[in-house]
């Protein structure tokens, strides 16, 4: 192959790359609302119990018909998914209830 010489990188317009980086911050939420797997009741991450949250995500996984694994994988896998993306944003007690709801989830599926 040859080099290629006396050519200068294309950039692109700086538009495009502030249009591009404002979509790709919220494909997170887009994932949330639109996942092949749960269909989640509206709102259940901003429940403050943990019962009522783990409670939700387990009846949204097995109404599910669209999982690819077990009800208890994919509820488990939807709750670790947005605390990881909310991270530092989370407030603490928010953060503290979510982690809760993991360890319910796990009591509710009979897996601790």
């Amino acid at each position: 192959m040859r080099a290629r010489k006396g050519r200068a990188k294309v950039r692109k317009p700086a538009h495009r790359e502030a249009v591009r980086r404002k979509s790709a911050r919220r494909w997170s939420a887009r994932v949330t609302h639109e996942s092949n797997a749960l269909d989640l009741k509206s709102g259940v991450f901003k429940l403050k119990d943990p019962k009522r949250i783990a409670a939700s995500l387990k009846r949204s996984a097995e109404q599910s018909t669209r999982k690819k694994s077990s009800s208890y994988r994919s509820a488990l896998s939807m709750l670790v998914f947005y605390i990881n993306r909310a991270g530092k944003n989370l407030p603490v007690d928010r953060k503290k209830a979510l982690q809760q709801a993991k360890d319910e989830l796990r009591k509710q599926f009979k897996r601790a």
